[in-house]
């Protein structure tokens, strides 16, 4: 695979004739229309429920997307603590005790406006107007039309509530969390018990949050069900500005370095009335979807107010005592909170391209559709394809593949046109394809078929397990580069 951020000169790529075609027969043109059709197509997402007709921004990941998800939270993990020793993780629940959310000051905190269309019966963000489609009018925003009849705003709190126990009573009411952080700040002192950290030094959750949104939408960007990677990093208090630029410019890198192209990604600092009641400082990481820019993380300095509220309303003295010096403090928090849903949107949506290639052994063009992903977030890293289901061909292909697992995610693919399977792996962005031929029953060689430049060379079965890993962990750029 190159390394170079050129994209690979590809003799098989013809000469583009679409609009929104790039010189080199790439396409730039990325809606959310194709990312929704590809993710169903290929057993990536689909809509939850949907022979029920689907619950409103609920969806169920397929086997793809399980894979590629994955992917995206291990290379998380990786950077959190593979590749760091000042972080440890942790796993809490997600329904908590209700004090919890009264210290954090979610009961009364955590809302957004909600305004109803008495005509429509809808409801929306009353901060979101002018964002959002009147419910029978969708060329208008709620409230243009004439026929629109609007409610007063009002907060409307974004937890969702249950019961703890079989019968809801008084004293068991319980919610299902917002978020993953408030579960490692709780958890803070049993940390510094079993961990032997001493500040600065993190805590890193990956888990599921649940929040009520009004207005949902535009796929699995915002959805009510959601996953979070989150981390705490509990910091002196004179350093906390030093280290929050520092996990500012380590985020964004995170994302470069597993292929979004820089362009696509940016640091915007919220304004002052942006600010949660706890941040002095919140920055997001932006990435340019087909909606627009919009927040794949964000970074913020949560200073001491979440260890303070919890040791106020527990009784429990969170805080940090220095044996060197003597002292005693209460640690500012510096926060990277990312989403794995947005953050692997993100990846299918910048590896997402189309080009014209010649048609195998026709000579003729055709429009192929893949996902350049990085090797290392690729569902799949290789597929192995017999060329013809006959001759021996399969059941040497079956070794090659049994070979080949136990180092890669690898998959056997032996039904329809070798064609047809070649476009099939590149919609699920595997990077390497093998393919067992007649000379392969010969010499056992097999044919290496490099998902981005579609180059082949003639690969020994022998090590080949070895290699295709080497070739994953290798250092890669994004051919989109151009």
């Amino acid at each position: 695979m190159s390394e170079a951020g050129a994209r690979p000169h590809n003799p098989d790529v013809l000469s583009p004739d679409a609009p929104g075609a790039q010189a080199d027969g790439s396409s730039d043109v990325v809606t959310m229309e194709k990312i929704v059709a590809l993710c169903k197509r290929r057993g990536f997402v689909f809509p939850s429920s949907e022979i029920y007709g689907g619950v409103g921004s609920t969806y169920d990941f397929g086997h793809y997307g399980v894979l590629l998800k994955g992917n995206v939270k291990h290379e998380w993990w990786r950077a959190m603590l593979q590749e760091r020793d000042d972080i440890v993780a942790i796993d809490s629940a997600i329904l908590q005790h209700p004090r919890v959310w009264e210290a954090s000051g979610h009961l009364t905190g955590f809302t957004d406006p909600l305004a109803d269309c008495r005509t429509c019966g809808q409801r929306f963000r009353a901060d979101h107007l002018q964002e959002l489609q009147c419910g029978r009018k969708p060329s208008k925003h709620p409230g243009e039309a004439e026929e629109c009849s609007l409610t007063a705003a009002r907060d409307f709190n974004l937890m969702f509530e249950t019961t703890i126990g079989p019968v809801k009573e008084s004293g068991a009411t319980a919610y299902l969390r917002p978020e993953t952080a408030q579960g490692i700040f709780i958890n803070f002192k049993n940390v510094l018990q079993f961990a032997r950290k001493k500040p600065p030094f993190g805590i890193a959750q990956v888990g599921k949050s649940f929040r009520n949104e009004i207005t949902p939408g535009n796929f699995i960007f915002r959805t009510r069900e959601f996953e979070q990677m989150e981390m705490e990093y509990f910091v002196p208090p004179p350093e906390a500005q030093e280290w929050f630029s520092y996990w500012l410019a380590e985020r964004e890198r995170w994302y470069m370095n597993l292929g979004i192209r820089p362009d696509h990604l940016r640091l915007r600092a919220h304004e002052q009335d942006e600010l949660s009641h706890y941040s002095s400082a919140t920055s997001d990481v932006e990435y340019l979807f087909p909606i627009g820019w919009s927040e794949l993380e964000g970074i913020a300095n949560r200073g001491d107010y979440d260890l303070t509220r919890h040791a106020e309303f527990s009784g429990e003295k969170l805080e940090y005592f220095d044996q060197g010096t003597g002292e005693r403090y209460v640690p500012h928090v510096i926060e990277p909170a990312a989403g794995a849903d947005r953050a692997t949107l993100a990846f299918i949506v910048d590896a997402y391209d189309e080009e014209l290639v010649e048609r195998e052994g026709t000579g003729q063009g055709e429009r192929r559709t893949l996902l350049r992903l990085h090797p290392r977030l690729a569902p799949v890293k290789a597929a192995v394809l017999p060329l013809v289901s006959k001759d021996g061909q399969p059941e040497l292909a079956r070794e090659v593949y049994h070979a080949v697992r136990g180092r890669v995610q690898a998959e056997y693919d032996g039904g329809g046109a070798i064609g047809r399977r070649y476009r099939r792996q590149d919609e699920i962005g595997t990077p390497f394809c093998i393919t067992i031929d007649h000379q392969s029953l010969e010499d056992r060689t097999v044919t290496l078929r490099d998902r981005d430049s579609l180059a082949q060379e003639r690969v020994p079965i022998e090590g080949l397990g070895e290699e295709l890993e080497r070739r994953v962990n290798a250092p890669w750029r994004t051919p989109k580069l151009g």
